[in-house]
Parts: structure tokens; C-alpha cells; sequence
């Protein structure tokens, strides 16, 4: 692959679970390593929604690549976006925001640029409903979230004021569930008694799924404990239908069976319900000669190299292999046994096939309220929010980050408040901001290309359509 006197080069693709643990590893081998992502940070997406709804800073769930990285002298961290694979010269084409193109060679190429938010043809649908995938998304949704109170402050009761107070959540996997969650539980203990015209406490969140009921991936016992949960909380389950429309002032909702169409009044839209490949991820299938599933997922051998090219490894939510669900377990397992595939190779040692270990589900729901399900052990209320805090927690980078994260943690218990729930509207530049002042750009379905995909929820099951 190289010459006596170089090193081999391996190139990643992405910075989140398994590019980060996959460079890490790699640290300790005799290649030279670069990574490169397109925000140059490393972002605990699991836990977005928390920032989104604020609890969290943004510091408390990203940190530098860099800052991770510092101790790995053979890794090299670049700021870019990969556009273009030429597989047979072994060179990937990137592009910094500066829109400045270069090139870098590769002997092993390791694909882990997540996945990005569909919204199944409906790319109109993106103006008004943000997904949930990167930083720019959280920010952009607590925008939405905080602003939609102030401004239902400012009017009168009535029609004018009601649908700034609904929020609407397409898709009830995990995602889906912890936001309609946390904005009930912002509206009925942080915002209380912070309102003199308005009562946050009557905000309706309608949940849409066109499932029979939330997080599928669960056990039905642990469904149907974190519906009532949800019901108790004051949340509206929509089950069975699918959102047909999503407009400035409102979403259009059918039944899956058939049957009139329903329209609701609000002013916040927020989509959780599918992902699908960032746009380089299905340009290197077509490029390597891969198969990919409908969802863009490309296809790979035993061992998570793609088919005839095992120089090329994917992995986290894009490896297409059954049993691998797109979770950051996931993601993380693959990134060390890619790394000790290559570290086999310069020992002249067979590769072995990759084998994913289920170490649990969990899911948020509000203070005091979460399911873990591991194997035999299913959990709820005050066990499994332990149980998910405790597997959260474990995974957090940085020691500080873990220190910052509990302390805001049991603030927040105490408190009953938000940390960080500051939010700005001018100037944003947001085109799907539904009151932006500023001037709009392109809106970013380009937010799940590689480095800000989705590195997936501890037991996320949202890599199917809800």
C-alpha cells in the first residue's frame, strides 16, 4: 500500500462515536491518522435534546476533536466536508467552509459520517419542522421553543395566541418522546409562574406517530408505562397517523387506514421521525460499487469493510448489516474493532468478523421518569432514571464534561429550572425560523452531512420511519 518509508495513511470520515473511538485507538498504532468533520467537534448527541430544551450548555455535551485528540500525536484533525470519492486512486475530495477544495490520499478510509434527518420526500417539510441531529439544530429548536412563550405573551387570548402554544412532534421513538417530555415539563415547572398574560402550564405538545405505540424498540410493558408517563404529563398521543403537511401555521395529520385528514393550529414543528444518508455517504456507495439499503445504509462484509474494496470501512448508523441498530453503542464498537482490523493487517494477523453487544436501551422522559432496558432488566420512574443517567454519564467525553453535566444535573433536581435557556432571534439567519428578522440562508439539510450526522441514542430505534 505504501512505500518502505511511510507509514500508512488512514483517513475517517466524521468525528462523532465512531470516528472519535476509532482515531483514539489508532493512536496507539503505527499509522498516521486524519480526521476530518466538518465542525471539528465532537457533539454527546443524545443528549441535544437537553440543550435544546435548557437544561444543558452547549459546552456540556461538545468538545474540540482537537482538545480530545491532543495526546494522539499521530492524528491529525481537519475542519472540512468530504464531496467527492475517487476509490480506485484512493482519494477523497474535501471542502473547507471557506469553499477552498483539497484532496487527501488514504491506504485505509473509514466512512462515519452519520446520518441526517429524511423527511420522506417532503424536503419542504425542513422550512418549518427542524430535526434533531447537530448543534445548529438544538439552538435553532430552543429558539423555537423559548420564543413561541414570549410571543404568546404579546397577544390576546384566542386564535392568535393558541397555536403558539402547541407544539407538534413527529415521530415517537426516543427522540421524539424526551422533547415532548421536556417541553411539558418546561411549561408546567421552569416557565410556571414566569408569565403574567399566559398560563405555559396550558401549552398542548401533540406527539404523531404512525406506529401503535412509542418507542417500539421497547418492551410492551415499558411502552405502555412510558405512554401513561406521558399522558400524566399532559402529553397528546396522535398514534397510527402520519403528518401529510407542515406549514407555517400549522401540520395537516392523516390516518394511516384511511380516513379525513385532520388539520392543527401551531406555530412549532419539530421532525424526529426517520434519518437517512448525508449526501457523500450514497456518492461512496455509487463510487465503490456497494449496495445500499433504501435509507442510503451501505452494505458491508463480516468484518464492516465493504465487499471487494477492504481498504474501505463503514460504520455507526451507516453500516447496512442486520442486527447493528443505529445507536452510539453501535458506532463506538465499531470504531475500536475497525481500528484492530487495521492494526491485524500490519501484523500480517486474519481480521475478525465484528460482533455488536447489546449493553441496553434507555430512554428519557421527564424528572424522575426514564426506561432501561438490558437484556432481562427492564426499569422505570426513579430505577431507570438512575439507570440512564448512570449510562449517559459513563459515555460523556471528558472528565470535565461529566463533572459539569451532574452538577447542572442536581441543580436542575433541586432548582426545578433550566440552566441555560438563553436564545437569540435577530439576525439568525435561519430561513426556517418561522420569525426570523435577519436574512435567510440555504436551509441546512446539509446539517447531517459527515462530522454532524447522528451518533445515535443509547437504544435509538429512530433510524426507522415513525
Amino acid at each position: 500500500m505504501t512505500s518502505a518509508n511511510e507509514r500508512p495513511k488512514v483517513l475517517i470520515i466524521g468525528g462523532g462515536f465512531g470516528g472519535l473511538f476509532c482515531a483514539r485507538r489508532l493512536g496507539r498504532v503505527d499509522v498516521d491518522v486524519t480526521l476530518l468533520d466538518r465542525a471539528a467537534c465532537h457533539v454527546f448527541q443524545p443528549l441535544l435534546y437537553q440543550c435544546a430544551t435548557g437544561t444543558l450548555s452547549i459546552g456540556q455535551i461538545s468538545r474540540s476533536l482537537r482538545e480530545e485528540l491532543e495526546h494522539h500525536r499521530n492524528v491529525t484533525t481537519l475542519l472540512g466536508e468530504a464531496i467527492e470519492l475517487d476509490a480506485d486512486a484512493r482519494r477523497v475530495t474535501a471542502r473547507r467552509p471557506d469553499e477552498t477544495v483539497f484532496q487527501l490520499d488514504y491506504d485505509y478510509l473509514i466512512i462515519a459520517a452519520g446520518m441526517r434527518q429524511s423527511y420522506f420526500g417532503n424536503e419542504h417539510f425542513a422550512a418549518w419542522a427542524p430535526g434533531m441531529k447537530t448543534l445548529d439544530d438544538a439552538l435553532s429548536i430552543r429558539r423555537r421553543v423559548f420564543a413561541a412563550f414570549e410571543i404568546a405573551e404579546t397577544l390576546p387570548p384566542g386564535p392568535q395566541r393558541d397555536p403558539w402554544l402547541t407544539f407538534a412532534i413527529a415521530g415517537a421513538g426516543p427522540t421524539g418522546v424526551e422533547l415532548a417530555g421536556q417541553i411539558r415539563e418546561l411549561a408546567t415547572r421552569a416557565l410556571a409562574n414566569e408569565f403574567h398574560s399566559i398560563q405555559p402550564q396550558d401549552a398542548r405538545v401533540l406527539l404523531f406517530d404512525g406506529g401503535d405505540r412509542v418507542l417500539k424498540g421497547f418492551s410492551s410493558g415499558l411502552c405502555k408505562n412510558a405512554s401513561r408517563v406521558l399522558e400524566e404529563l399532559g402529553v397528546e398521543l396522535n398514534l397510527g397517523v402520519h403528518v401529510t403537511d407542515v406549514r407555517r401555521d400549522g401540520v395537516t395529520v392523516s390516518p394511516k387506514g384511511g380516513g379525513p385528514s385532520v388539520d392543527y393550529p401551531t406555530r412549532t414543528v419539530l421532525w424526529t421521525a426517520g434519518v437517512e444518508a448525508v449526501p457523500f455517504a450514497r456518492h461512496a456507495a455509487e463510487m465503490l460499487g456497494a449496495n445500499s439499503d433504501r435509507s442510503g445504509r451501505i452494505s458491508v462484509d463480516a468484518d464492516l469493510s465493504v465487499a471487494g474494496r477492504p481498504e474501505v470501512f463503514v460504520i455507526g448508523d451507516l453500516a447496512g448489516r442486520d442486527g447493528l441498530p443505529g445507536v452510539a453503542e453501535n458506532a463506538m464498537q465499531g470504531g475500536l474493532h475497525v481500528a484492530a482490523c487495521i492494526k491485524r493487517d500490519l501484523d500480517s494477523a486474519n481480521r475478525k468478523a465484528y460482533r455488536y453487544r447489546d449493553l441496553g436501551s434507555a430512554a428519557y422522559i421527564s424528572r424522575g421518569h426514564a426506561l432501561l432496558q438490558a437484556g432481562p432488566i427492564k426499569l422505570t420512574g426513579v430505577l431507570g432514571w438512575l439507570g440512564w443517567a448512570f449510562i449517559h454519564i459513563a459515555f460523556l467525553t471528558g472528565v470535565r464534561n461529566r463533572f459539569s453535566t451532574v452538577g447542572t444535573w442536581i441543580t436542575t433536581i433541586a432548582r426545578g429550572d433550566r440552566g441555560d435557556r438563553t436564545f437569540i432571534l435577530g439576525g439568525s439567519g435561519h430561513a426556517h425560523e418561522p420569525y426570523t428578522w435577519g436574512s435567510p440562508r440555504q436551509h441546512s439539510q446539509v446539517s447531517g452531512l459527515p462530522g454532524r450526522g447522528r451518533q445515535g441514542n443509547i437504544g435509538e430505534r429512530d433510524g426507522s420511519p415513525e
